[in-house]
């Protein structure tokens, strides 16, 4: 014989203001707006909430009815894993999320694997804002974020007209660098950098497509090596320059195998973040070469690995350009006008780094 079944219908915002005898605006300031209850008040109608199994405020519908996501979105144009493996992006995502827990936000991060077009993740974001961290000027991406209605903040790069950015001076910064190995002596050099298009290039590069990078920031420290040390008579277009696609330390390796094998008689590997520089390092512990007395190797960030290896690089503020970022777009007062935000650099002079040896020392050196 069959029983009859009595499904008992989940509580709404009604119905649980019937049973506590109060206004649907009391319920869901309980949830939205505590400090406008008692806190025994408030107490209550949670207690009766779980009772009668009340799931709280659909948060689809009130951002519907208030047109606000609660959340910023993050655009990275690298695959989901990048933002938790590459220790510089860890920094500035954990600058950025202490930036939107001040706020009472979320953050929702939108990757976009770099060979590919698709822009429906950006469309699809349920988001007041985004952060465009380090994308080339003529991403898919990027044009899809600036095309949504909401706020946007650049940090590093592209520079846009009239949009907010955060970052440094990269050309003063490599500047620095330069001229503290050209003190040393340094004259026969070689460069390994990160990628500078959205084509993927791992190898050699012509002074052309340094000068026509997408990457503006990449751009800019070449730009400063090549000023620098023409200023000291060096050819710039005699100096290997290796680009690197992907940026870990494998490639690091490769790219500083490249630039070795095309001239070994470098005294000094310039490269333009420190993950590729640690694997430069690796790749010279490999050819038996001595750092830094056979060669020096440079970077720039300024991650806690650089520091442990005694690496001579550029820090940047990777935590406070994310928590500035955040603070940029997250600032509701009225602007007329796009703002920036330049953060200083310090040249780590580390252990990696020294004078060149000269021709008898590299005959009858050890």
């Amino acid at each position: 014989m069959a029983r009859s079944m009595h499904v008992r219908r989940p509580a709404t915002l009604a119905s649980l203001a019937a049973e506590l005898g109060v206004s649907r605006t009391t319920v869901s300031n309980a949830y939205n707006r505590p400090d406008q209850l008692s806190p025994e008040l408030r107490r209550r109608v949670l207690e009766t909430a779980r009772r009668l199994g009340y799931p709280g405020p659909d948060p689809v519908a009130r951002s519907l009815r208030t047109r606000k996501a609660g959340a910023v979105g993050l655009l990275l144009t690298e695959n989901l894993s990048y933002a938790f493996r590459d220790p510089a992006a860890i920094g500035f995502l954990e600058g950025l999320a202490l930036a939107c827990e001040d706020a009472g936000q979320g953050l929702l991060l939108v990757p976009a694997n770099p060979e590919r077009e698709d822009v429906a993740a950006v469309h699809r974001a349920g988001v007041d804002g985004f952060v465009v961290y380090s994308v080339p000027d003529d991403d898919p991406h990027l044009a899809a974020v600036l095309e949504r209605p909401v706020p946007t903040v650049v940090c590093d790069q592209p520079k846009i007209e009239n949009v907010d950015l955060v970052g440094i001076d990269d050309r003063a910064a490599v500047a620095e660098l330069a001229d503290h190995l050209i003190r040393l002596g340094h004259r026969r050099i070689g460069v390994v950098c990160m990628r500078l298009a959205r084509d993927r290039n791992d190898g050699f590069v012509t002074p052309d497509r340094q000068r026509k990078a997408h990457f503006h920031v990449q751009r800019a420290r070449l730009a400063a090596l090549a000023e620098s040390f023409g200023a000291v008579g060096v050819d710039w277009a005699r100096v290997p320059v290796v680009e690197r696609f992907d940026h870990n330390i494998a490639c690091g390796a490769s790219a500083a195998g490249q630039v070795l094998d095309r001239d070994p008689e470098i005294t000094a590997l310039i490269c333009t973040s420190d993950i590729l520089a640690l694997g430069a390092l690796q790749e010279a512990a490999r050819r038996g070469l001595r750092v830094p007395q056979d060669l020096t190797v440079t970077g720039f960030d300024g991650i806690p690995e650089a520091e442990r290896a005694g690496l001579t690089t550029v820090r940047q503020p990777v935590l406070e350009k994310g928590r500035a970022a955040g603070k940029l777009l997250l600032d509701i007062a009225e602007h007329n006008r796009p703002r920036s935000v330049t953060l200083g650099t310090e040249l780590v002079p580390g252990t990696t780094s020294a004078a060149p040896r000269t021709a008898e020392e590299r005959w009858f050196g050890p």
